[in-house]
């Protein structure tokens, strides 16, 4: 990364009354903090946890916060996305609840009857694995392809009492690989979201596709996504009943410029009804992870993965708010980076933040490094700092303390 862009972090935009007020949760994919911060970027609350994200976490509405942490070692090292440890913590960190399976992948949704809903790493057998079509010949992992299962976990017994295996409902004729893929994985599930009927919304990445599954029959009752969109994550049931998405754009087919998109497609009639570029279009784009969150007031909260940037736009496009992530850390492939898998942001009537002391000054020497003052909307202070635990405009997450 540049160091004119290192040097940029905290908020560098807000627009006051356009911005939808609120707290935004985010986790370092390889720090071990959880962050929730105000709309000056300044940190509100911290919650320290023994593993990484595996590859995020949600506020709850009792407070506490629902994580999942990736173990280590893995027993898929080799894919991404992998957790392993679902945690609930208090607003303090104290473990209230904890489902250890090594195979749990990227992705976890609470359901309204109190349980969770969570994807497992699943071998494909292999007189399946032997007809999917498509990827890169002879890339399996030990000559093993993977799929998916999706879990209902009981909270109270920890038991599985209902599970959907991918390799059971996918189809070998429609349900192709990118040519660009390994064939180590047939779909790389990385995201659930619960939809109001009890049916699932799930996104799988390797196959450009997202899913509506009716949770009684299993049966896939709605699919879309090939050639229109690319490596997604992310989808979530809007309340005018479309779907918004993070369209990634990896492998992007129609074009050979590499961006991202964020859209939002009607079910119905398989037609985008809105979306968000950027211009140029290049200028937004993240290969990997992201997210999106339609907020009340009709704006879209977007976490930009591998610039570990989250910023807010209006249905017009017009960036109100934007964040820069000041943690750094390094990775043996990314190199170093301020990446985040994804951000919520929370209203402060939230019910999990009712009473909740949220007061900045309860972390003054990290918050001393966020810009405060705004011209036009732009910070006019941002900080350049270097030293032994620094780095430049930025610093390593595991030296906050």
């Amino acid at each position: 990364m540049s160091v004119a862009r290192r040097n940029i972090h905290g908020v560098t935009h807000y627009e006051k009354g356009r911005a939808f007020e609120g707290y935004t949760l985010f986790a370092p994919m390889l720090g071990r903090n959880v962050w929730l911060i105000d709309m000056m970027g300044q940190v509100v609350h911290q919650w320290k946890m023994d593993n990484v994200p595996g590859n995020y976490g949600k506020l709850l509405t009792n407070g506490n916060l629902l994580y999942l942490g990736k173990l280590i070692p893995s027993p898929l090292p080799e894919f991404g996305g992998n957790g392993g440890q679902l945690i609930e913590v208090d607003w303090d960190g104290n473990t209230v609840w904890e489902y250890i399976d090594p195979l749990h992948s990227h992705c976890f949704s609470e359901m309204d009857n109190g349980n969770i809903m969570i994807a497992v790493w699943r071998e494909v057998p292999d007189e399946i694995a032997k007809t999917v079509k498509g990827g890169q010949p002879d890339t399996e992992l030990n000559g093993v392809m993977w799929g998916e299962a999706i879990q209902e976990i009981d909270k109270e017994t920890e038991e599985v009492i209902w599970e959907w295996n991918s390799y059971d409902h996918l189809d070998v004729n429609i349900d192709i690989l990118g040519p660009l893929h390994p064939r180590d994985r047939w779909t790389n599930l990385n995201a659930i979201t619960m939809m109001p009927d009890g049916n699932l919304l799930v996104s799988f990445r390797c196959i450009n596709t997202i899913v509506i599954i009716e949770k009684t029959t299993g049966d896939i009752i709605w699919r879309w996504g090939p050639g229109e969109i690319a490596g997604q994550h992310n989808p979530t049931l809007l309340e005018n009943g479309n779907i918004l998405l993070f369209d990634n754009g990896a492998h992007r087919v129609y074009t050979t410029i590499d961006f991202s998109r964020v859209i939002e497609v009607n079910p119905k009639t398989n037609k985008i009804e809105w979306e968000y570029k950027d211009d140029p279009s290049f200028d937004f784009n993240s290969f990997i992870c992201s997210g999106a969150q339609r907020q009340p007031n009709g704006t879209t909260l977007i976490c930009e993965a591998t610039k570990g940037r989250i910023f807010e736009v209006t249905k017009e496009g017009e960036m109100v708010w934007e964040f820069a992530s000041p943690f750094y850390y390094d990775h043996a492939i990314f190199g170093t980076n301020s990446m985040i898998f994804r951000a919520y942001r929370y209203t402060a009537d939230h019910p999990g933040l009712k009473g909740k002391n949220l007061d900045p000054r309860n972390y003054p020497d990290i918050n001393a490094l966020m810009p405060k003052r705004f011209i036009h909307g732009r910070s006019s202070d941002v900080p350049h700092l270097t030293g032994s635990s620094f780095e430049i405009g930025g610093f390593r997450d595991e030296d906050v303390k």
